[in-house]
């Protein structure tokens, strides 16, 4: 018995000391990808100020050519007004899809009235996030509303009679 005690002992420290290479092995490479992320953060960085300064710049000379046949301060408002359009068109393309209008609805739909100056039923959204499957227009069974596969019903015809062509 005193021989796999020992040999118990020596598992266990081998255990430990993999465990301890395994811990270190991670710990370099963690350490090698975060200075690699650091540094590709900080170039990001530093081309997002250059682009800053690139567009005030790009935003003086738009108002000083405009300065030369306005008055200064229409030339002013004028580079404002562009600058606004720009940040209002890019901040609609950065929103995420979810927030735009979905295929099944028209374009007023977020508007409030609907066609014929009605307010839209309101619907929870249907996306990934929905908690619950949405409700269909019609509930399953009810009647007048055809068994999922089949036939859909002629107006003015009864379904109990049988068909006959002519």
């Amino acid at each position: 018995m005193d021989r796999l005690d020992h040999l118990e002992h020596l598992d266990k420290h081998l255990v430990d000391e993999l465990a301890q290479v395994a811990r270190e092995t991670v710990r370099d490479e963690l350490r090698e990808q975060t200075r690699k992320q650091r540094r590709t953060a900080m170039l990001y960085a530093a081309s997002g100020a250059v682009a800053l300064y690139a567009g005030a710049a790009l935003a003086l000379a738009v108002g000083l050519a405009l300065a030369l046949g306005l008055p200064d301060w229409a030339a002013a408002l004028i580079t404002a007004v562009i600058l606004g359009a720009v940040a209002y068109v890019l901040r609609g393309a950065a929103r995420p899809g979810g927030s735009r209008p979905e295929a099944g609805q028209g374009a007023g739909a977020g508007v409030g009235a609907g066609v014929g100056g009605t307010a839209p039923v309101a619907a929870p959204p249907a996306g990934p996030g929905t908690p619950y499957p949405p409700m269909p227009p019609v509930a399953p069974g009810a009647t007048g509303t055809p068994e999922p596969g089949a036939a859909p019903a002629q107006a003015g015809t009864d379904p109990e009679q049988p068909h006959h062509r002519a």
